[in-house]
């Protein structure tokens, strides 16, 4: 099975939920902290393990949906 992880730029992130709402294993989640603008960003909420024990899959849905691009997928 696929494995992967994603970066969210926390500047850039308007907090529009729609990452939250197509993740498929819900590994993204609204954040406490403000950013500059005075939004609160989305975090990746799966902590780093090794490759074998992570959920995320890199699908790529969380970036394709993010209307300020502030989502980078890396997959492994």
């Amino acid at each position: 099975m696929a494995s992967g992880m994603i970066e969210i730029d926390s500047e850039l992130c308007k907090d529009c939920k729609l990452c939250i709402s197509v993740c498929p294993h819900h590994l993204i989640e609204s954040s406490d902290r403000m950013n500059q603008k005075g939004y609160c960003s989305a975090v990746f909420i799966e902590k780093p393990l090794k490759k074998e024990g992570r959920k995320c899959t890199g699908c790529g849905l969380c970036a394709i949906i993010c209307p300020e691009i502030a989502i980078e997928v890396y997959r492994a």
